[in-house]
């Protein structure tokens, strides 16, 4: 479950007091999930189903391209849309954006917006792959009313890039519910005592997918010139993926596997964010970067790439420090860096903590709030779900689709006037 899914999931949970939210998955089959993956997963769809969001899968909503399955897929949209007759569609994530905005065109939906979290206009694929997608983005960006950049540096390439009018983007940040990381408190000898570590160990963080555009490879290369000067400094590791066993390869020929500490997946990761000295995000291409609010909320420094969404969110020389893509040399020369200057370290961090707030979670709820009720022709006759079935049991995956819906207005109470714009807000069912 990568940040796309969680800021769905946590997105579809906050507006369901607003809005009747649908939302429509694929199955989580293809992605490999350990047993306490899909625990920490159910978790947070059975908090979001008792918040009122409804779920429905498509297994057919595959991440890979399958033709077969993508026609399926479509189909199967088309029909839950003009079953659901949602005012709103909003998808989320390239491989579901594209099938659902067809799906919403299709179905003759009154709105649709999209959200990419990040794009793969560069350093996903080869020259040839990245400008098919960059042509089916641009083509699909006709058919959407909003699309929604995380962070300006996305926006300003989609602007550049020409895909979507410049009228048609909005910026809302991926939330992060900063409040777990800055008020976790937690026994820290305790702590690394029972991951492996050793109670003096000056720990480098890394937590993310262990695949190449992170950049993990390129920071195992950094490490080497960090251990040359500071051979205490333990690499840590959270996260899966294909470059996993390669890693562990690489250690192993290095001969570094005692500086090295694979942790895997975790569903502790506000925990471990506490014992973490220094965060890094070597990335080659990235939307936003959630993770970076993570470490800042929990107090922590980063050194990251100048890529994409991330300057949006680290200050370089405030919050933390920034070096070109996949430049082993200069990632090393800023770890260095915060490593011998402990106090400055410290300063980011703090400053770091400060910053983190503007891209809560509440933040995000506001934002994408104000857009639907800016978006939401006037007047608009508000509806409740036909549908009274039971909610259906969830699978989660990487690839969602939410589809929104304006709750019927209380009989009892006046709906009062949106702030910003005057209109009448949906009032919230209890």
């Amino acid at each position: 479950m990568g940040g796309s899914a969680q800021n769905t999931l946590l997105a579809c949970s906050e507006l369901s007091d607003k809005y009747e939210i649908v939302l429509v998955h694929g199955l989580s089959a293809e992605s490999n999930m350990t047993d306490s993956e899909m625990r920490a997963v159910q978790k947070g769809v059975g908090h979001a189903e008792k918040r009122g969001v409804k779920f429905i899968d498509v297994p057919s909503l595959v991440r890979r391209i399958s033709p077969l399955k993508d026609f399926r897929a479509l189909l199967s949209l088309v029909w839950v849309l003009l079953k659901e007759k949602p005012l709103i569609v909003h998808t989320h994530s390239s491989k579901a954006g594209i099938l659902g905005r067809l799906a919403a065109k299709l179905a003759g939906v009154s709105i649709i917006i999209h959200t990419p979290h990040g794009h793969v206009f560069y350093g996903h694929f080869g020259p040839l792959s990245s400008k098919f997608f960059l042509w089916i983005e641009k083509w699909f960006a006709y058919i959407s009313d909003r699309i929604i950049a995380l962070t300006e540096g996305e926006k300003k390439d989609y602007i550049n890039l020409r895909v979507g009018r410049p009228e048609q983007m909005s910026t809302i940040h991926s939330g992060v519910d900063v409040a777990c990381y800055m008020s976790n408190q937690i026994n820290l000898m305790e702590k690394k005592r029972s991951l492996g570590l050793l109670s003096n160990a000056y720990i480098v963080g890394f937590v993310g997918w262990l695949l190449p555009i992170k950049g993990p490879m390129v920071l195992l290369r950094a490490m080497l010139e960090v251990w040359k000067k500071h051979p205490e400094t333990i690499l840590v590791l959270v996260g899966k993926g294909e470059l996993d066993v390669e890693l562990r390869t690489e250690v192993l020929q290095l001969d570094v596997n005692s500086k090295v500490k694979f942790l895997g997946w975790r569903d502790d990761v506000d925990e471990i964010m506490q014992l973490i000295d220094i965060l890094v995000l070597p990335s080659l291409n990235e939307g936003m970067g959630r993770v970076l609010v993570e470490a800042m909320a929990a107090g922590k420094p980063v050194v990251a790439s100048r890529v994409g969404g991330i300057p949006d969110l680290v200050k370089d020389e405030k919050t933390g420090l920034l070096v070109p893509p996949g430049d082993a040399r200069a990632l090393a020369n800023a770890i260095l860096r915060l490593v011998k200057n402990p106090l400055e370290a410290k300063d980011m961090g703090a400053a770091g903590r400060l910053y983190c707030h503007r891209f809560g979670l509440e933040a995000m709820v506001e934002k994408l709030d104000d857009l639907y009720h800016e978006i939401i022709p006037a007047p608009q006759k508000i509806v409740k779900l036909k549908s009274e079935a039971p909610v259906l049991g969830a699978k989660a995956c990487r690839n969602l689709a939410s589809v929104s819906y304006a709750k019927k207005q209380s009989r009892n109470k006046p709906t009062p006037p949106h702030p910003s714009t005057g209109a009448k807000k949906p009032h919230t069912n209890s």
